[in-house]
């Protein structure tokens, strides 16, 4: 799987599904403009329906809730992580990364514009406060 870089300031999201989805960023906004999900929306650091609904436009389904994160051992094989979590005037905000596990290999895909590596091994540094199961349907 490879990293989609996201190309506004709040399309993380829509550059994870991108990724899970297999098709590049521009593709990804405009099916999530076509269900009235802008990347112009800041409310999309602290939701999780959109990418939801976003995901199964493509076929592949997230899990109802969020799991908190405990290591990463036990992630499933496919999983949006919230990383970045802290709260704004009570409102939680994050950035989505994508979890893959392929065989003996795990990374995490960081879609940040400004990364020199989109594909990240360096997990101790990455801090996620809890994920989403990813499958197909």
């Amino acid at each position: 799987m490879k990293a989609v870089i996201q190309e506004e300031i709040s399309g993380c999201g829509i550059a994870a599904v991108a990724a899970l989805a297999g098709v590049s960023y521009g593709q990804a906004k405009r099916r999530a403009n076509s269900l009235g999900i802008y990347a112009q929306d800041s409310s999309l650091w602290s939701d999780t329906d959109y990418v939801r609904r976003l995901l199964k436009t493509y076929g592949l389904h997230a899990s109802s809730g969020e799991t908190p994160f405990r290591d990463w051992e036990n992630l499933p094989d496919r999983a949006l992580l919230a990383i970045k979590w802290h709260q704004e005037n009570g409102t939680p905000f994050w950035h989505w990364v994508v979890f893959v596990r392929e065989g003996d290999d795990a990374y995490v895909l960081d879609s940040k514009k400004t990364l020199k590596q989109h594909c990240r091994r360096d997990f101790g540094r990455i801090k996620p406060k809890w994920f989403i199961p990813v499958s197909s349907k």
